[in-house]
């Protein structure tokens, strides 16, 4: 298995654990975090080095990504695994399942590229790449069809513990928060390269919300060790060390959970917001030369996956030159301010819980049952 940057170890995590209810000797080992490694998962290496984001940020990684991708290979093809599932990371895994797949390895992949926003050009390698794609939202799996790929909807982990009416009382109870106080979570982003770009931001979008609002919490949860500790020297670097914000080392969940509205990078954190029920502000910034290759291919005008979800704007979206301190604590406090209109997002996100609600470690087993089985392999 390969799973990059945090998010995908969160969805690989989940993923061994239905594996594993199936079969309890199940051994995997590849590229991971510290989910995977809770589910006896061997990380030949840690899923952070995957964690890139953008043309430009990608191209300065390039050489290190690739040589990792390569030594992968050998020790796979050598190996001979019975299955190499690829978790997210598609720029990294759809090449090596390419090569894989050639030389007689059954390969799965586990979360669509978004190739319904943008690069739809990508199924064709697709189809080249794997023997089956395992989609999490239930608009992916036509697209395949179409293309002639063998697909199955598979829903979302995430959704099976998202949050209830009672959690945000009971998760302020846990984090030892006054019921009352304006709490807004912050999300930089998992990668370091993310908190590299967006941490002054984030906290100078802090300091706008704080001015006046003596009793405001902020939360801000990191998926590693690093991006926190990097985080924590920007807050001192920019002069924002006394802001009453609180750094969560994991716990986003947490976090999203407690907030009354929550500041979010673009990514699979919006959906985590969503699956919490917390009113959010989307925002993302890139390189210039990456924001304009994106934006030649994009299909759809929303980035955020609630708004792909509702298929509409439901949630604020501020990139690239409009994500400014200003604009964000705006938006942050109008939501803040607008009681019916998070009651209704919060209402929302509770039927995206319930569309996207499936056992999703039965039916990725069965899934890979099905390509055990095409392998030659009872199970």
């Amino acid at each position: 298995m390969v799973a990059g940057e945090a998010s995908g170890d969160l969805l690989a995590g989940l993923l061994m654990g239905g594996l594993r209810a199936r079969w309890p000797a199940l051994a995997a080992a590849g590229i991971g975090g510290p989910r995977m490694a809770a589910q006896g998962f061997d990380a030949w290496w840690p899923s952070d080095k995957l964690a890139v984001h953008g043309y430009v940020e990608a191209l300065r990684h390039y050489r290190e990504i690739a040589g990792i991708r390569d030594r992968l290979a050998e020790r796979l093809l050598r190996e001979r695994p019975e299955l190499f599932i690829g978790v997210d990371a598609p720029d990294f895994n759809l090449g090596l399942e390419r090569k894989l797949k050639r030389r007689g390895v059954r390969t799965i992949q586990f979360v669509s590229p978004s190739v319904w926003a943008w690069r739809r050009e990508r199924l064709q390698s697709i189809g080249d790449s794997v023997n089956r794609m395992l989609v999490l939202f239930p608009f992916e799996p036509r697209l395949y069809e179409d293309a002639g790929i063998p697909v199955t909807y598979v829903g979302h982990p995430m959704a099976q513990e998202a949050a209830t009416h009672a959690t945000r009382r009971e998760t302020r109870d846990l984090l030892r928060i006054r019921p009352a106080a304006p709490v807004f979570a912050l999300l930089p982003g998992s990668r370091m390269s993310e908190i590299e770009m967006h941490a002054g931001l984030v906290l100078e979008t802090a300091a706008w919300l704080a001015e006046g609002r003596e009793d405001v919490q902020f939360l801000v949860p990191f998926a590693t060790r690093a991006t926190r500790d990097a985080f924590e020297e920007a807050m001192h670097r920019t002069g924002h060390a006394n802001l009453p914000i609180t750094l969560l080392y994991g716990h986003a969940e947490d976090a999203l959970r407690a907030a009354d509205v929550a500041v979010v990078a673009s990514g699979t954190a919006t959906l985590e917001a969503a699956l919490a029920r917390c009113p959010h502000v989307i925002f993302y910034r890139v390189t210039r030369l990456t924001a304009w290759m994106v934006a030649r291919k994009l299909l759809l005008p929303y980035v955020g996956l609630p708004n792909v979800l509702a298929g509409r704007f439901v949630v604020p979206e501020l990139l690239q030159t409009q994500a400014t301190p200003r604009n964000l604590a705006q938006a942050a406090l109008n939501l803040f301010d607008d009681t019916v209109t998070r009651r209704r997002l919060e209402a929302l996100f509770a039927g995206f819980a319930n569309e996207l609600k499936a056992d999703t470690g039965a039916l990725a087993g069965e899934a890979v049952a099905h390509e055990l089985a095409q392998a030659g392999i009872a199970c």
